[in-house]
Protein backbone atom coordinates (compact mmCIF):
# COMPACT_ATOMS: atom_id res chain seq x y z
CA UNK A 1 0.00 0.00 0.00
CA UNK A 2 1.28 3.31 -0.72
CA UNK A 3 -0.48 6.54 0.86
CA UNK A 4 0.73 9.50 2.48
CA UNK A 5 -1.17 11.97 4.61
CA UNK A 6 0.42 15.64 5.39
CA UNK A 7 -0.22 18.30 7.59
CA UNK A 8 1.37 21.63 7.15
CA UNK A 9 1.83 24.88 5.57
CA UNK A 10 2.43 25.92 2.18
CA UNK A 11 6.38 27.10 1.95
CA UNK A 12 4.96 29.57 -1.33
CA UNK A 13 1.98 30.24 -3.66
CA UNK A 14 1.10 27.05 -5.96
CA UNK A 15 2.15 27.65 -9.06
CA UNK A 16 -0.97 26.01 -11.47
CA UNK A 17 0.57 25.48 -15.14
CA UNK A 18 -1.33 23.15 -17.48
CA UNK A 19 0.19 20.53 -20.20
CA UNK A 20 -0.28 20.74 -23.86
CA UNK A 21 -3.22 18.83 -23.79
CA UNK A 22 -4.55 21.37 -21.65
CA UNK A 23 -5.00 19.51 -18.10
CA UNK A 24 -4.23 21.22 -15.38
CA UNK A 25 -1.15 20.46 -12.45
CA UNK A 26 0.18 22.46 -9.77
CA UNK A 27 3.00 22.20 -7.56
CA UNK A 28 3.21 22.89 -4.60
CA UNK A 29 5.32 22.41 -1.11
CA UNK A 30 4.42 21.68 2.30
CA UNK A 31 6.21 22.19 5.34
CA UNK A 32 5.88 19.40 7.63
CA UNK A 33 6.91 19.96 11.43
CA UNK A 34 8.65 17.24 13.18
CA UNK A 35 6.85 15.64 16.40
CA UNK A 36 9.87 15.98 18.75
CA UNK A 37 11.95 19.02 18.87
CA UNK A 38 15.98 19.08 18.83
CA UNK A 39 17.27 18.57 22.72
CA UNK A 40 19.98 20.72 22.14
CA UNK A 41 17.94 23.94 20.80
CA UNK A 42 14.43 23.23 21.46
CA UNK A 43 13.61 24.28 18.14
CA UNK A 44 11.49 21.77 15.98
CA UNK A 45 13.08 20.72 12.54
CA UNK A 46 10.75 20.80 9.35
CA UNK A 47 10.98 18.92 6.26
CA UNK A 48 9.67 19.87 3.09
CA UNK A 49 7.90 17.79 0.94
CA UNK A 50 7.53 18.46 -2.74
CA UNK A 51 3.62 18.06 -4.05
CA UNK A 52 2.16 17.69 -7.67
CA UNK A 53 -1.58 17.67 -8.20
CA UNK A 54 -3.87 17.14 -11.71
CA UNK A 55 -6.86 18.23 -12.82
CA UNK A 56 -9.68 19.70 -10.73
CA UNK A 57 -7.24 19.17 -7.48
CA UNK A 58 -4.87 21.38 -8.97
CA UNK A 59 -7.16 24.15 -9.97
CA UNK A 60 -8.97 23.80 -6.39
CA UNK A 61 -5.33 23.98 -4.89
CA UNK A 62 -4.03 26.95 -6.83
CA UNK A 63 -7.42 28.74 -6.14
CA UNK A 64 -7.95 28.50 -2.67
CA UNK A 65 -4.37 27.95 -1.29
CA UNK A 66 -1.09 30.89 -0.67
CA UNK A 67 1.78 30.88 1.08
CA UNK A 68 1.52 29.88 4.75
CA UNK A 69 -1.70 28.51 4.62
CA UNK A 70 -2.20 25.05 6.24
CA UNK A 71 -3.32 22.19 4.51
CA UNK A 72 -3.98 18.75 5.10
CA UNK A 73 -2.55 16.41 1.84
CA UNK A 74 -3.53 12.92 0.61
CA UNK A 75 -1.64 10.91 -2.27
CA UNK A 76 0.41 8.66 -2.69
CA UNK A 77 4.61 8.74 -2.36
CA UNK A 78 6.26 8.78 -6.21
CA UNK A 79 10.14 8.37 -6.73
CA UNK A 80 11.93 9.32 -9.99
CA UNK A 81 15.44 9.96 -11.23
CA UNK A 82 16.94 12.28 -14.29
CA UNK A 83 20.49 12.98 -15.27
CA UNK A 84 21.76 16.04 -14.94
CA UNK A 85 21.94 18.19 -17.85
CA UNK A 86 25.66 19.87 -16.66
CA UNK A 87 27.02 17.00 -15.83
CA UNK A 88 26.18 13.46 -17.33
CA UNK A 89 27.54 11.08 -15.05
CA UNK A 90 25.58 12.79 -12.26
CA UNK A 91 21.93 11.18 -11.52
CA UNK A 92 19.18 13.27 -9.26
CA UNK A 93 16.79 11.13 -7.28
CA UNK A 94 13.30 12.63 -6.91
CA UNK A 95 10.68 11.68 -4.47
CA UNK A 96 7.12 13.56 -4.84
CA UNK A 97 3.64 13.39 -3.33
CA UNK A 98 1.27 12.76 -6.03
CA UNK A 99 -1.65 14.39 -4.44
CA UNK A 100 -5.87 12.86 -4.37
CA UNK A 101 -7.34 14.85 -2.08
CA UNK A 102 -6.39 18.19 0.09
CA UNK A 103 -8.58 19.66 2.54
CA UNK A 104 -8.27 23.19 4.75
CA UNK A 105 -7.13 22.87 8.59
CA UNK A 106 -6.55 26.28 9.39
CA UNK A 107 -8.95 28.37 11.27
CA UNK A 108 -11.46 30.26 9.37
CA UNK A 109 -9.50 33.58 9.73
CA UNK A 110 -6.49 31.73 8.24
CA UNK A 111 -8.48 30.41 5.17
CA UNK A 112 -10.10 33.97 5.25
CA UNK A 113 -13.44 32.27 4.92
CA UNK A 114 -13.25 29.72 2.46
CA UNK A 115 -12.87 26.77 4.99
CA UNK A 116 -16.70 26.16 4.42
CA UNK A 117 -16.02 25.04 0.45
CA UNK A 118 -15.14 20.82 0.26
CA UNK A 119 -12.09 19.87 -2.08
CA UNK A 120 -13.37 18.23 -5.01
CA UNK A 121 -12.64 14.77 -4.72
CA UNK A 122 -11.02 12.74 -7.95
CA UNK A 123 -13.54 9.74 -7.45
CA UNK A 124 -16.29 12.43 -9.18
CA UNK A 125 -16.39 14.23 -12.47
CA UNK A 126 -18.18 18.06 -12.15
CA UNK A 127 -18.24 18.31 -16.12
CA UNK A 128 -21.00 17.26 -18.02
CA UNK A 129 -20.25 14.58 -20.65
CA UNK A 130 -20.30 16.74 -23.47
CA UNK A 131 -17.53 19.14 -22.08
CA UNK A 132 -15.11 16.02 -20.51
CA UNK A 133 -12.79 17.25 -23.77
CA UNK A 134 -12.07 20.33 -22.87
CA UNK A 135 -10.07 21.82 -20.34
CA UNK A 136 -12.26 23.12 -17.66
CA UNK A 137 -11.10 26.95 -17.46
CA UNK A 138 -10.24 27.91 -13.49
CA UNK A 139 -13.47 30.40 -13.41
CA UNK A 140 -16.21 27.81 -14.34
CA UNK A 141 -15.23 25.22 -11.49
CA UNK A 142 -18.43 24.52 -9.85
CA UNK A 143 -18.82 22.45 -6.59
CA UNK A 144 -22.52 22.13 -6.56
CA UNK A 145 -25.48 24.57 -5.06
CA UNK A 146 -24.77 25.10 -1.40
CA UNK A 147 -28.45 26.15 -1.33
CA UNK A 148 -29.81 22.84 -1.66
CA UNK A 149 -28.84 22.16 1.80
CA UNK A 150 -30.48 23.65 5.24
CA UNK A 151 -27.99 24.56 8.43
CA UNK A 152 -28.57 22.83 11.63
CA UNK A 153 -28.30 24.76 14.31
CA UNK A 154 -28.72 23.26 17.56
CA UNK A 155 -27.99 18.95 17.95
CA UNK A 156 -32.02 18.36 18.97
CA UNK A 157 -32.21 18.94 14.37
CA UNK A 158 -30.17 16.17 13.49
CA UNK A 159 -31.76 13.01 12.16
CA UNK A 160 -29.55 10.92 13.64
Amino acid sequence: MNKVILMGRLTADPELRQTQSGIASCRFTVAVNRRFADKNTGERQADFISCTAWRQTAEFVSRYFNKGSMICVEGSLRTGSYTDRNHPDVTHYTTDVFVDNVEFTGSKSESQGNSSYAAPSNNYNYQTPAAQSQPAANDNLSFGDLGDFEEIIGDEDVPF
